[in-house]
């Protein structure tokens, strides 16, 4: 039996939200990724995902990881 730990909620729900947005190409994804998460999230779930992210992202969708880049970059 593997004992994984489960992912944070800000990750799992990130996750779904680049599932959501699997239909674009993985540019825009990332884009409407942050996107929404710039709009709907609490600046304190950004962090965490942010957090999560810069210390290995493991379980994370690579258009949830670009996402994350986007929002830390100077722009976000």
């Amino acid at each position: 039996m593997s004992t994984t730990t489960p992912l944070p909620p800000e990750c799992r729900l990130a996750n779904d939200i680049a599932r959501a947005f699997r239909h674009l190409p993985d540019d825009q994804a990332a884009e409407a990724v942050a996107s929404h998460i710039r709009r709907f999230w609490d600046p304190r779930m950004r962090t965490r995902l942010s957090r999560f992210a810069a210390e290995g992202a493991a379980g994370l969708h690579p258009d949830v990881i670009a996402a994350v880049g986007l929002l830390t970059g100077p722009e976000g």
